[in-house]
């Protein structure tokens, strides 16, 4: 076993360097992007312009030798724009399906928000199973399969907020933030070329990240952490300042997830500090405040962090 994860940790730090490339002074949002990916889950990444959002999802796609589709999300996008469409071919007299850019390995869903709710929804079979149903045929996604989306957090006007059911299916939201003096230095300082996504190499393969995914199976998560996991959940559930608790899919997210950091921390182990940290990551995007869904995103972790704090953390 223990080469095995050696060899897994090996790669997962060829990602994470390729990635430091273009993301300069934010390993932990690299290894939060990197842990997602190997979760085989999907991440939205909601942060303000020009910090990295959309550097951050091409890179990875771009650091791994798969396909690779980015769609720009605007008012008049139609679910057709994504999943394809059947067409007639006058010379095979046969109706044929051409499919979107749905059908990739990494899809860049850019802006996500900027859509409408019809063809946000386009994205549910897809991100939830794995397929597209269309004309009553369903067509299987490749693997892996793995959805980025962007947001803006500011600017509301023209924008439709995602649906609870949309949230739902994506295993983490993170921010990136600003960058430190340092870091941020040393982005004037390098050359333009160097800091594109386009430039960067592939590392790892196709078959590659599905071992990895594979290995994430692996990873040991003690019974008692398990209880962890539910008591924080039920809590959410149960609390005043939510109207929305966290759903099934959100404790199964976030005992996947944990496994999958603990991998990438190069243990074969989960710990309370992995369900901590990665608590309001995975559920803070999961919850509807008091104040309804207009509330601020510094509420919804505020709660979450309030609610793990009050958990007894198992020994």
């Amino acid at each position: 076993m223990q080469a095995y994860l050696d060899d897994a940790v090996a790669k997962i730090s060829l990602l994470q360097e390729n990635l430091e490339k273009v993301i300069k002074g934010k390993p932990e949002t690299i290894k939060q992007a990197v842990t997602t990916l190997i979760a085989n889950g999907h991440l939205l990444i909601e942060d303000v312009p020009g910090v990295g959002k959309t550097t951050l999802a091409h890179g990875l796609a771009r650091s791994i030798n798969c396909n690779f589709q980015r769609i720009q999300f605007t008012s008049d996008l139609l679910p057709s724009d994504i999943i394809g469409i059947t067409i007639y071919n006058q010379e095979r007299h046969v109706f044929e399906f051409k499919p979107g850019p749905i059908f990739a390995h990494i899809v860049l869903a850019d802006e996500i928000n900027r859509t409408s709710p019809k063809t946000q929804s386009s994205l549910l079979e897809a991100m939830n199973d794995r397929q597209v149903s269309v004309d009553k045929i369903t067509y299987p996604l490749p693997k892996p399969f793995m959805v980025i989306a962007t947001q803006n957090p500011l600017e509301y006007e023209g924008t439709y907020p995602l649906p609870e059911s949309q949230l739902d299916r994506f295993m983490m939201r993170i921010r990136i933030g600003y960058p430190q003096a340092e870091a941020e230095k040393e982005i004037l300082l390098s050359p333009s070329a160097e800091l594109q996504p386009q430039h960067l190499n592939p590392v790892l393969s196709v078959e590659e990240v599905i071992y990895l995914q594979s290995m994430v199976d692996k990873v040991k998560m003690d019974d008692d952490l398990v209880k962890y996991i539910l008591a924080i959940v039920d809590a959410t559930r149960k609390s005043d300042n939510l109207r929305l608790g966290v759903s099934p899919r959100g404790a199964m997210a976030l005992y996947r997830t944990a496994q999958a950091f603990a991998l990438v921390g190069g243990r074969t182990y989960c710990t309370p500090d992995d369900i901590k940290r990665l608590s309001l990551l995975v559920f803070s995007h999961r919850i509807i405040t008091a104040k309804g869904i207009e509330g601020e995103i510094d509420d919804a972790e505020g709660i979450i962090q309030e609610i793990v704090e009050k958990i007894n953390v198992p020994l």
